[in-house]
């Protein structure tokens, strides 16, 4: 959409101020989901790759998990999807699961980096 302002490089939203706001709330809640096998948030270690705010107010959230094999590849995108519907004004929520392109440390924040010991 032509009308989309960053968040930050993974959020795009309508540029009025609700689905700011709205987008801004999203980041906080996936920042509650843990992966059960790794003690930093979904968004820390860059498993989320795009949250995009339609300007219906649905949600589409593109993310990916550290393996296929991952034994929270059905809890772990649920979990998104219900704490991301309990937002006011939200229409529709969808969570994509991808692999492309593969996830790597590479992709963790800083901080998770640190906390997991990999700087």
């Amino acid at each position: 959409m032509a009308d989309e302002q960053p968040i930050n490089k993974r959020v795009n939203t309508p540029a009025d101020d609700e689905s700011k706001a709205i987008g801004a709330q999203a980041v906080d809640l996936i920042q509650t989901c843990y992966d059960p096998e790794i003690p930093v948030n979904i968004w820390e270690l860059g498993l989320v790759y795009e949250v995009n705010l339609k300007e219906n107010k649905d949600i589409e959230v593109i993310m990916s998990l550290t393996s296929p094999f991952c034994p929270a590849a059905q809890s772990l995108p649920e979990e998104v999807k219900t704490k991301l519907e309990g937002i006011a004004g939200v229409n529709d929520v969808t969570v994509e699961i991808t692999f492309e392109p593969p996830w790597t440390t590479d992709m963790m924040s800083e901080e998770a980096k640190l906390e997991l010991g990999f700087m």
